[in-house]
């Protein structure tokens, strides 16, 4: 729960993504009290994204000496949220975002994969429970 939004909901369309590595959606309607807020539009965008790596990397050969593997490649995964916003009155729409970047070494895909699930869901659930603390602190600087 976010200070200043009672039960806020997003009907989300299917958007065109800015490249094909990626999926996007646009806020077509909201629910809940959220009390001048719009939703997406041209001139205001509010929409969120998932990009995967172009290209996906596998986990190249280990040494055949020493079995030890050198640079481990990562597979770079973004999760992106924007909300255009007015910073004064009678001036331009700016585009606050969000980006949240995971980075998953090649390989740990597939031997340790709850190992990535509890990573994913203990960082969405502290974003989720944090919601208005974080909301509090990006908007006064206080910590």
């Amino acid at each position: 729960m976010v200070t200043g939004l009672t039960s806020p909901t997003y009907t989300l369309l299917t958007d065109t993504a800015p490249n094909i590595n990626g999926k996007q959606y646009a806020v077509s309607a909201l629910g809940g009290t959220q009390t001048g807020v719009d939703v997406n539009s041209v001139s205001k965008p509010f929409t969120t994204s998932f990009f995967r790596p172009p290209i996906l990397r596998t986990l190249p050969q280990a040494n055949p000496v020493t079995g030890v593997i050198k640079n481990v490649p990562l597979n770079v995964y973004k999760f992106i949220t924007r909300k255009g916003a007015a910073p004064a009155l009678n001036q331009s729409i700016m585009v606050p975002k969000i980006t949240t970047t995971i980075e998953v070494p090649a390989g740990v895909d597939t031997y340790e994969p709850e190992e990535i699930r509890a990573m994913i869901s203990c960082h969405f659930g502290i974003g989720w429970e944090q919601a208005s603390g974080i909301s509090v602190t990006v908007l006064t600087g206080v910590l």
